[in-house]
């Protein structure tokens, strides 16, 4: 399945991800470790439309854009707090939070939509082997 992504999207994923993964490095606060392997796995693919072959890569982008998406919302809370609603820094941050909210949408119908068909062909709902072994094809 293709996952489409707009380039402000692209943008602000690969930026996001690039701010967590050298967090560490920063002297920043280290996501959990699945999540920066999943966002390690992600951040190359960032160059246009995504290729998705399974739920397990689906969860995978799950689990990076949620953690994604709630570091963008700390992030625009605090802007707002420290500056203004209006502030420019502000508004973009609520920009980057938005673009990272309609991503995730899209993930997640994506991943409702195999874990259906998952269950449907199987007869049971999808189980880790089964998120691995069962592929769409784009």
């Amino acid at each position: 399945m293709i996952l489409h992504c707009t380039f402000e999207e692209l943008s602000v994923l690969g930026a996001a991800a690039e701010r967590v993964l050298h967090a560490p490095d920063a002297g920043g606060v280290a996501a959990p470790p699945q999540v920066m392997a999943d966002l390690e796995a992600l951040a190359p693919r960032l160059t246009g439309d995504i290729g998705v072959q399974t739920l397990h890569e689906v969860q995978s982008i799950q689990r990076a854009g949620s953690f994604l998406l709630e570091d963008a919302r700390e992030r625009a809370d605090a802007m707002i707090l420290e500056q203004h609603p209006a502030a420019e820094a502000a508004v973009v941050a609520y920009f980057e939070y938005a673009h990272l909210l309609t991503f995730l949408d899209r993930v997640n119908r994506m991943g409702a939509q195999m874990k259906a068909l998952i269950e449907l062909m199987t007869g049971e709902a999808p189980t880790e082997s089964g998120a691995r072994r069962v592929s769409f094809p784009d």
